[in-house]
């Protein structure tokens, strides 16, 4: 399917290898000192193209106690951006096979989304992690989250919102009866995280690249994790049939040097913070300099939210291809987790087919 996106846009799309390790560009981009043309392909387009990271320290949400503040201190970049320092030599020292399957970090420093994978064996080293060395910038200000809400949080839903939590992996024994009953990113078919979106959000774990591709009628957003690929048809209609295919339904057209992409049909299984059914989410991508490419997004759904919000930052350029995410969950451990609920069944009919022991005579 990729390589016939690649021959329909006269292109190649980077892939191959057997790992989906990239390193985070090395600096964190500067805003630009006057105002950017951004360079035209020979179809007219902005050149958006290349292969972009959108790996930073800044999260979502804004950490609690900064309050209404957008921006980081000088010094406070200083201690995010040295503690990483002290993280990677940490987490690259070599483990130790003796090592309790409880993991203990190292320094006071670790990020502790990393206790669920490094430390001890069968764990990453932190050489196969890229969750990013910089605190994002925007316009060369240090932020302090992605979201652009006054507190750095989503709004409050509204009390008559339902939830549209994915069905994918029910709670309870019967989780396990299908296949279609596992989640997308069990089953390798899409990743599992938001990073081909909508919205795309770094998942502060790794493979937070994309490669950007243009044709005069068609721009593919190739996704390092799990080889997604979004496909936005230019100055096209929203589709009426009711189908919700992955990363939902987008079309896109140009304002000016800005690509604006609309997506709405998304499906219940991507969900964004439980809207999916009225979700419409507007992203637009310009390129600001030579190493910045500017991403925002618009989040609406007047059955959840009372207005729109949303959030913004910057891709830097990862100055390497991209490469193959082989992704072999689905393939070799799903039959075992599905066998689990069959030897299950099968001790549960031999049960019921024994028979039962005659009562012992009472005196």
């Amino acid at each position: 399917m990729r390589l016939a996106i690649a021959l329909i846009l006269g292109t190649t799309l980077s892939a191959g290898g057997l790992t989906a390790y990239a390193q985070t560009p090395a600096a964190a981009p500067a805003a630009a000192d006057a105002p950017y043309k951004a360079p035209r392909l020979a179809i007219g387009q902005p050149d958006l193209q290349g292969v972009w990271s959108n790996a930073s320290l800044t999260t979502l949400t804004r950490p609690t106690g900064l309050g209404d503040r957008l921006v980081y201190t000088d010094d406070e970049v200083a201690k995010l951006e040295g503690n990483v320092q002290i993280e990677i030599e940490e987490g690259n020292q070599p483990t130790d096979p003796n090592a309790s399957a409880t993991y203990v970090a190292p320094s006071s420093v670790q990020r502790p989304e990393f206790a669920a994978a490094g430390g001890a064996v069968g764990g990453y080293n932190r050489g196969w992690l890229d969750p990013g060395n910089h605190v994002m910038r925007v316009n060369g200000e240090p932020r302090t989250s992605i979201l652009t809400t006054a507190n750095g949080m989503p709004p409050q839903r509204k009390a008559t919102a339902s939830n549209g939590a994915s069905p994918a992996m029910p709670a309870g024994s019967n989780s396990f009866d299908s296949y279609e009953r596992r989640s997308a990113g069990e089953r390798c078919i899409v990743s599992f995280g938001r990073n081909g979106g909508p919205p795309m959000l770094a998942n502060g774990f790794y493979n937070n690249n994309y490669q950007f591709v243009q044709s005069p009628d068609h721009v593919v957003i190739t996704v390092e994790m799990n080889h997604d690929a979004r496909i936005v048809r230019l100055n096209s209609k929203h589709r009426t049939d009711g189908i919700r295919p992955y990363f939902g339904d987008a079309i896109g057209w140009w304002d000016g040097d800005t690509l604006v992409v609309e997506t709405t049909n998304i499906p219940r299984s991507q969900q964004f913070m439980g809207s999916w059914e009225n979700l419409k989410v507007t992203e637009r991508f310009t390129r600001v300099g030579e190493d910045r490419l500017q991403y925002s997004f618009k989040i609406e759904d007047p059955t959840f939210w009372d207005a729109p919000w949303g959030g913004e930052y910057e891709f830097a350029p990862l100055g390497q291809p991209i490469y193959e995410y082989a992704c072999h969950e689905g393939n070799h451990a799903l039959p075992g987790i599905l066998m689990g609920e069959r030897v299950k069944e099968w001790e549960a009919e031999a049960a019921a087919a024994k028979p039962a022991k005659p009562a012992k005579p009472t005196r």
